[in-house]
């Protein structure tokens, strides 16, 4: 199977970005989600070595920087009917790419975050997609 991309989102007063910095290893399990469709994307699409966007919700609303997943699906360790990731920290980005410059790009009409009542906190992103975001966020 060919390498996927994903958007996960994490409100930054709970776990951001510079948390994810100075954990251990710059990686972290990915628990918590308690939303279905979500869970059958870490349970059944999710896979070792896909990228991921991390997307800061909250005021910010801005995909902050990349990593990619460490462990793919297991058990989530605070409830093992859910299922958890570990993702790892892959680079920074120069600039964020806020949600509203994210709605400015034509490239990206059709990304599930853009779409009206998209609330999912992992979300599948194109190539194309991850490609343009990655652009954005090293100045490109």
């Amino acid at each position: 199977m060919s390498r996927r991309f994903w958007l996960m989102k994490s409100d930054p007063d709970t776990f951001g970005w510079d948390e994810l910095k100075a954990a251990s290893g710059r990686r972290t399990t990915w628990d918590g989600v308690r939303n279905y469709q979500a869970r059958n994307y870490l349970r059944d699409g999710v896979q070792k070595g896909d990228g991921i966007l991390f997307y800061h919700s909250g005021e910010e609303k801005a995909v902050v920087g990349t990593c990619r997943v460490s462990k793919p699906g297991f058990p989530d360790p605070t409830d093992a009917a859910w299922t958890a990731i570990e993702i790892v920290l892959d680079r920074a980005f120069k600039t964020p790419v806020t949600l509203q410059a994210m709605r400015e790009v034509g490239a990206l009409k059709d990304m599930v975050l853009l779409k009206k009542g998209s609330r999912l906190s992992v979300q599948p992103v194109t190539e194309a997609e991850w490609s343009t975001v990655v652009k954005l966020g090293r100045g490109e």
